[in-house]
């Protein structure tokens, strides 16, 4: 399942994680980036200032099974 999420404007992808609610504060998702757990259209991300786009795809590993979050 993807879940779509709502972005007005440019949104780097620290602030991504926390809008979608991936990340409860910036400093957790440095520790996602950090860690390997997030890729942005398939290959993995350790940046929080990766600009994201309309369509972007964003996935977060998790125990359960990857979270996917579409940009729009």
């Amino acid at each position: 399942m993807v879940i779509e999420v709502a972005v007005t404007g440019e949104i780097r992808l620290g602030q991504f994680l926390k809008l979608a609610g991936a990340a409860e504060s910036g400093a957790d998702a440095r520790e996602l980036l950090e860690e390997g757990e997030v890729e942005v259209n398939g290959e993995a991300e350790t940046r929080r200032g990766r600009r994201l786009a309309s369509g972007d795809h964003v996935s977060v590993a998790r125990p359960a099974g990857p979270e996917t979050y579409r940009v729009v």
